[in-house]
């Protein structure tokens, strides 16, 4: 259903329409949102499928389809626009983070793009790490180590395949690769491009000596551009109506998780944000990073934020243990549904704790099965159904909230009062509760459309239509979105 804002705006003569485009691992969405002087309109218009597909020895992306659905969606959200007599005036696009295309120099895609759950990434590791020591290199980057992080998968592509790499002009981050797709225009979108590990942490720009070291061309990169940047205007603008006749790609917060914290309701520095959905990122934000031994040896990780902010944060696993689970249950011919699956897993105590960080339940597989091999070989309850199974993912991963917490005020100095729970997450009641009760904290639930919040009012502020500071569009967010507290 829409969901309305109240905001402070520009004086407009008529509603103005930006779109969103909103890709998780698992689906994507085209959303609308319709600006007026004083009132702002959230519409799904498209949701698709999406996820990574085995061809030959490799986990990719079906990107064609991908980008089919995108332009699927583009037409319906003409429609929506003409059927309002308006215009499009911008689209936003952000994405997962880490993965990238590999464009050649006649600007096509060259291959279909890696998963980064792909096994190659470990190779990667190895070779980057050849070359630097992990304290070296997070005093570099200061990002978390991950063994897919970009920067483990070009070690890897430019092993495997150095004769497709010779021939790579750019390589570029997801929704850079769709924005270059749309507008002929490349550009590097700063926030998504700090989670690669080839930026330095200092200057927020691609670090030439780190590139060089392990023989990344620095012209393979486009340059970096911050949020608020206009890519350029929509090309082939009549494949999806008249609405996109002046119509440009504005770079936001491209990787979901600067979006989503930029649409938190919180203020002050006494909150701690939980982007919750696929995977768990759990941190603060900072106005500095922090590059300690301390903060390397706990894996937090230092990404950029809208405005220059620091994304202090714990990438943690999350609700894809869940889903994963479910798919095996179905596959197995034992179809779950999920609300009766949580209401009897509430009715059941705290049994068996988990690392949900653990490798083994990173790849795609039989989660449930994976599940009762790790409590076997740790000792632990084996959860004997699907309840237990989901009151273990769950308990677990409150507790894996409970511990980082509890490590981010410490690196931090800060004492956190309150978590503030986005995206699909803050839908799921019984994970909200267990968080509350695991960390002791105030537990502050929504907007489940964080996300898209944060990507569309990042445009309307480019736009003129908005004004503000980050904190002015959080309070609006807080007083006209439907809070839970736990």
């Amino acid at each position: 259903m829409p969901v309305s804002l109240r905001l402070s705006f520009v004086s407009a003569p008529m509603s103005q329409i930006f779109g969103a485009i909103d890709l998780g691992a698992s689906s994507g969405r085209i959303i609308a949102a319709e600006v007026s002087a004083d009132d702002i309109k959230l519409t799904e218009i498209h949701r698709f499928a999406n996820g990574s597909v085995q061809l030959g020895v490799g986990l990719y992306w079906d990107f064609d389809g991908l980008f089919a659905s995108i332009e699927e969606g583009l037409v319906a959200l003409g429609t929506f626009a003409e059927e309002r007599a308006s215009k499009v005036i911008s689209l936003g696009i952000d994405s997962w983070a880490v993965d990238y295309g590999l464009i050649d120099a006649d600007g096509q895609l060259m291959v279909q793009p890696r998963c980064y759950r792909d096994p190659r990434n470990h190779n990667g590791v190895k070779l980057v790490h050849e070359q630097f020591s992990p304290d070296e290199l997070y005093a570099i980057n200061g990002l978390q180590f991950q063994p897919f992080n970009t920067i483990y998968q070009l070690a890897a592509e430019r092993e495997a395949n150095p004769g497709l790499w010779a021939k790579v002009d750019k390589v570029l981050l997801i929704p850079d690769l769709l924005g270059f797709l749309l507008t002929g225009k490349a550009a590097t979108e700063r926030t998504n491009a700090s989670t690669t590990g080839l930026l330095n942490a200092a200057t927020h720009d691609f670090d030439d000596d780190l590139l060089g070291r392990l023989q990344l061309d620095p012209d393979k990169f486009a340059a970096v551009s911050s949020e608020g940047s206009i890519l350029g205007e929509l090309r082939e603008s009549e494949k999806y109506g008249a609405a996109f006749s002046s119509t440009v790609v504005t770079l936001v917060g491209s990787h979901d998780t600067a979006s989503a914290v930029a649409g938190v309701p919180a203020v002050g520095t006494d909150f701690a944000y939980l982007s919750s959905g696929t995977w768990s990122l759990l941190g603060a934000e900072l106005d500095e990073p922090i590059v300690t031994e301390a903060s390397r040896a706990l894996n937090f990780t230092n990404e950029l934020g809208v405005d220059g902010r620091t994304r202090f944060l714990k990438n943690l696993s999350g609700l894809w243990l869940l889903s994963e689970s479910l798919r095996a249950w179905e596959e197995q011919g034992d179809a779950q549904d999920l609300q009766l699956l949580l209401t009897a897993a509430e009715a059941l105590p705290t049994a068996t704790i988990i690392d949900v960080n653990d490798a083994s339940f990173v790849s795609p597989g039989d989660m449930p099965t994976r599940i009762t091999a790790y409590c076997l070989e740790n000792n632990l309850v084996v959860p004997r159904n699907a309840e237990e199974v989901t009151r273990c993912i769950l308990d677990s991963l409150a507790h894996s909230y409970a511990v980082a917490i509890a490590e981010l005020q410490t690196l931090t100095g800060r004492s956190v009062s309150q978590i503030n729970i986005v995206g699909g997450g803050s839908q799921n009641a019984l994970l909200c509760q267990l968080t509350a009760e695991a960390t002791g904290l105030k537990v502050i639930a929504g907007p489940v459309e964080a996300t898209a919040l944060g990507n569309i009012l990042v445009q309307a502020r480019a736009h003129n239509v908005l004004r503000g500071s980050l904190e002015d569009l959080r309070r609006v967010i807080a007083q006209f979105n439907p809070l839970v507290v736990y």
